[in-house]
């Protein structure tokens, strides 16, 4: 066909019509050949549901004992081990800097950066410690709580979550503080106390706040000592021995201690720390 349309004596209009019809031929042909390839179809990954919900469930509607303790558990558990591997993050990064300033080197600018940071979350900004010294202090202080500990001081100071401070402020583990406004006043404050039960916006932030507790406040100091002590020996941290640098954590001191250690025998919280 393409041969008659370039004879010189077929008319234009007639050669005009020919191309339109030819184009148009061709047209179809691509829309048929198009419309028979299947269509692909993109998955995309689900959109992940955020792992923790900032809210305490109805543990006073179990009335089962057991199954209110286990449900109890469950629930805290996941929010200790994050924190846990948070922190052991961080724990590499002093690691990593020990090794350097242990042969006399210095720290380059983004390091000296990262310990700076650390020591300030740490409450050492103001210590005067210098490099080494930072690094060894804070090894000491950034470091894991066992699981079992922190389940077994949950479940007293939040009566297994059924407290008004953990209903109410999110407060786990019955963490004070002493700005107007910061939290809770409890019904039995003497009146001329001035605490209050600090609030929380979410559960996280409540174990964060026990994590940092226990690793900076100068009244668990011993409970630090002892689990650089089994650092350095190489040995598991061992909840049971680290219970004992909790006397000053409850006015009832070593009842406290006794109370703790029993519910982490009773419940056999230790296994949870296998599982960590």
């Amino acid at each position: 066909m393409f041969k008659y349309l370039a004879y010189p004596k077929v008319p234009t209009l007639m050669r005009f019509c020919a191309v339109v019809i030819l184009a148009s031929l061709l047209l179809a042909l691509v829309i048929k050949a198009r419309q028979s390839i299947p269509e692909v179809v993109v998955e995309t990954m689900p959109v992940e549901e955020e792992v923790f919900v900032s809210l305490i469930p109805d543990f006073d509607a179990i009335t089962n004992i057991e199954m209110k303790k286990q449900s109890f558990f469950a629930f805290l558990h996941q929010y200790v081990d994050a924190e846990n591997k948070l922190i052991l993050q961080t724990r590499e990064y002093l690691q990593v800097f020990s090794d350097i300033v242990s042969r006399d080197m210095d720290l380059s600018p983004t390091e000296q950066q990262t310990l700076d940071t650390i020591a300030s979350e740490y409450k050492l900004q103001d210590s005067g410690l210098n490099n080494a010294e930072m690094v060894e202090e804070l090894l000491v202080r950034v470091d894991v709580i066992p699981v079992s500990l922190a389940l077994a001081q949950a479940a007293t100071e939040s009566a297994w979550g059924t407290s008004r401070f953990a209903r109410e402020g999110n407060n786990i583990f019955g963490q004070w503080c002493y700005d107007e406004g910061c939290g809770l006043v409890p019904g039995r404050r003497a009146r001329d106390a001035s605490h209050e039960v600090r609030a929380f916006s979410s559960i996280e932030a409540s174990v964060r706040g026990y994590f940092r507790n226990l690793n900076t406040n100068p009244s668990y100091e011993y409970l630090r000592e002892l689990r650089a002590q089994m650092r350095l020996k190489g040995r598991s941290l061992d909840a049971l021995a680290l219970a004992h640098g909790l006397t000053r954590y409850s006015e009832r001191g070593h009842v406290y201690v006794t109370e703790v250690q029993e519910i982490i025998r009773i419940n056999d919280l230790l296994s949870r720390d296998e599982q960590s």
